[in-house]
């Protein structure tokens, strides 16, 4: 199975970032990723997925207003078009915030030796002060397409050259808008037997119903994926026809905590291309994947100083990595590393899906928050850097690492091993313990055993903690 081995680094981007010159990038200016992205020789182009587009997605076109974007980019233009606001009257003069400064990451530290970040209404680098507070394009601003696009080609570097991201308001609206895109009244998706209740919920009003794919601790089964599709027949899912799309969350899935290693994924992907599936990768959780169990706390806080390199080669591949068709639409978001009321987020995709999110994004939610863009901008640009940012990313999972321990340490403690099991988690927020009864029928016999104070039909297991004694 084919994968991005040769990294592009750090110091290739800055290159290529110097050698393109200064961005320029007027009010609602429009950017693509193609302006930012080192090239690559000799990718090949991915397959169309045309013919998975539904009619409503297929006949979207560039917004008449937003056909003229291009040309606010030019130098001196002065733009009397469309109903932009005059920055001189936005009552807000200038934003701080008080950050870390890398590598000392602690909410101490930042109380004591934090960086102020000032932004203001027209002393931004790259003119984005006053740009964020007006209307923006449905890429998102170009100053935070570039370094999101950037760290995409730095983590995954897609296997094909006509890729390209666009920033979203969240992985929540990402989904409703593929399901948009991809799906009709009537359909069926696949996803994880269990998984994330807003994707489900986002798709039912939709007419769309959401078959699940049984799970082992590593997610999605593959040969049970596999026989899924070969033997799917409509009269058993009241007449919908062999369903192509799939959603997955991959790392540290919601909610069961399961993580598909790299064989698991090529596995699935191997099946994907056998049945022309096409995957919504969505992976909040990719940057906290974890360190392995149970090593001691002086050996975390050494792996915790690590390089980037060495931290990006401990992680799983994405799906994007491996992807040689264009057949998955990856979504990332920085609620889950960052903050989840900033609402930004972004996906990664073939141009041709990609420009088609662009005209779904200019009609409906526009663009992710101004607020939200310049201040990620200051700190992740400007501030941190791509080797900063990945700092707080290794500073993350050595946190996350430690919280893990404790919760695990709390069910061997309080979960008694005669009501239920658990699998450590690789990643993420989740441990999804399995319960070995119906806890509705448990808690009515423990409630009547010590009503009746008649214990022995209790399992003795949780007697202790159950009454107290």
């Amino acid at each position: 199975m084919p994968q991005s081995t040769n990294r592009i680094t750090i110091d290739a981007v800055l290159s290529w970032r110097e050698r393109s010159g200064k961005l320029i990038a007027g009010v609602a200016a429009s950017a693509h990723s193609d302006s930012f992205k080192v090239p690559g020789d000799g990718k090949p182009v991915a397959n169309s997925s045309h013919h998975r587009i539904n009619p409503e997605a297929a006949s979207r076109t560039v917004p008449s207003i937003k056909s003229a974007a291009k040309y606010l980019a030019n130098p001196g233009l002065i733009s009397l078009g469309g109903g932009l606001p005059t920055s001189e009257y936005f009552p807000i003069h200038h934003l701080e915030a008080k950050v870390p400064l890398p590598p000392n990451f602690s909410e101490a530290n930042t109380r004591e030796s934090g960086q102020i970040l000032n932004v203001g209404k027209y002393d931004v680098a790259d003119g984005l002060g006053a740009y964020a507070l007006n209307y923006g394009p449905g890429t998102g601003s170009p100053q935070m397409l570039r370094f999101v696009t950037e760290h995409t080609q730095i983590v995954h570097n897609p296997l094909y050259a006509n890729w390209g991201c666009s920033l979203t308001v969240g992985n929540t609206s990402a989904i409703d808008m593929a399901y948009r895109m991809f799906t009709q009244r009537g359909d069926c998706i696949l996803a994880e037997e269990y998984t994330f209740a807003t994707a489900i919920e986002a798709a039912l009003p939709m007419g769309v119903s959401v078959v699940g794919i049984k799970m082992d601790s590593e997610g999605i089964i593959p040969s049970v994926l596999d026989h899924t599709l070969t033997n799917w027949r409509p009269q058993d899912h009241g007449g919908a026809t062999k369903p192509w799309l799939l959603y997955t969350v991959p790392t540290g899935q919601n909610p069961t905590g399961a993580t598909q290693g790299k064989q698991r994924k090529q596995d699935i992907y191997i099946i994907a291309r056998k049945h022309d599936l096409y995957i919504i990768e969505d992976d909040p959780y990719y940057f906290l994947q974890m360190q392995p169990c149970g090593e001691s706390r002086s050996v975390l806080h050494l792996e915790r100083d690590t390089s980037y390199n060495v931290f990006l080669d401990a992680l799983v591949p994405s799906f994007l990595s491996m992807d040689v068709d264009g057949r998955v639409l990856r979504l990332d978001s920085f609620s889950k590393v960052i903050a989840p009321g900033l609402r930004v987020a972004w996906i990664t995709a073939s141009t041709e899906i990609v420009n088609l999110f662009i005209h779904h994004s200019e009609v409906s939610v526009q663009t992710p928050s101004g607020f939200s863009q310049v201040l990620l901008h200051k700190l992740l640009d400007e501030s941190w850097g791509h080797e900063g940012y990945f700092g707080w990313l290794i500073n993350l999972r050595f946190e996350y690492t430690m919280r893990r321990e404790v919760i695990l340490q709390a069910c061997e403690r309080y979960l008694p091993k005669e009501v239920a099991s658990w699998n450590p988690p690789a990643a993420g927020m989740f441990v999804s313990p399995v319960t070995k009864y119906n806890f509705k029928r448990l808690k009515l016999t423990m409630q009547l055993a010590l009503d009746q104070d008649q214990l022995e039909d209790a399992p003795q297991g949780i007697l202790e903690d159950y009454t107290g004694n």
